[in-house]
């Protein structure tokens, strides 16, 4: 179960029940440069203060598989707090800082707190806060340069992939309309780690886009796998973060893959 909780509120993303779901069935043109892609894509992020979102997800790995819900609330670049349920009731509650990951588990009793760096190894990419954020809101989770990436066209959508072949390679899939992330695949050659975002669906909300459902797989030694279906989002509520890590539980390592 601590991969479970430690998976989700690392993986969470948002929607809301007041939406407009997003469908596009413009052509892809030769003709548009890296950088315009890029551009289209950042222009569909408007400003915001905070984020209240609930979702519910399905988890799987060869070990588990669980079905639950996720409180979310985000207070841009700052916080994202996370609250767990299972069957309604909470089980497992995280906050996320630029500084570190720290979340406790009350099935257990137990609780995690540390930097990026383990995550990051377990994720098979390099995981800071402004990723997780970028993840959840379906923006690519690194900057693209136009002198780093080749544009082309597969499936009637935009591919730029990395021009040099490095060890990790990047590649990112955009629809041809609002420039929408479609996909997001990394892969870390050497230590065979492949980390694969699908947006299936995007929706729009008060006039902001963000993804509506979703699904990740990060393959290593065995593959883990979260479907994330996006119930609710409020955008700039007045939020608290509550996060008080209880005095008897025990501290735990999380082991790499």
């Amino acid at each position: 179960m601590k991969k479970v909780f430690l998976f989700v509120f690392l993986s969470v993303v948002l929607v809301s029940c007041k939406t407009t779901q997003l469908a596009s069935n413009a052509k892809a043109s030769k003709g548009v440069k890296v950088e315009e892609i890029v551009k289209g894509h950042n222009d569909n992020f408007k400003e915001f203060s905070t984020l209240s979102i609930r979702t519910d997800l399905k988890y799987q790995d060869v070990k588990n598989k669980q079905s639950i819900s996720a409180d979310i609330r985000i207070k841009k670049d700052e916080i994202i707090w996370i609250n767990i349920k299972f069957l309604g009731f909470p089980v497992a509650k995280a906050l996320i800082t630029p500084e570190k990951v720290s979340y406790y588990e009350k099935v257990n009793g137990t609780y995690f707190e540390g930097d990026y760096i383990l995550l990051s190894n377990w994720l098979g990419t390099e995981l800071d806060f402004q990723k997780a954020q970028n993840l959840l809101l379906g923006k690519v989770l690194t900057e693209i340069s136009k002198e780093e990436y080749v544009s082309e066209i597969v499936n009637n959508m935009y591919q730029l992939s990395e021009k040099k072949q490095n060890n990790i390679q990047k590649q990112y899939t955009f629809e041809a309309g609002r420039f929408l992330l479609k996909q997001e695949i990394i892969k870390q050659l050497s230590d065979n780690k492949n980390l694969e975002i699908n947006y299936v669906s995007h929706t729009l909300v008060d006039d902001t886009v963000f993804p509506k459902e979703m699904s990740i797989k990060a393959s290593q030694k065995n593959e883990v796998s979260i479907d994330i279906e996006y119930k609710k989002v409020d955008i700039n509520p007045e939020l608290t973060f509550p996060f008080s890590i209880p005095d008897d539980y025990e501290q735990v390592e999380i082991k790499q893959q």
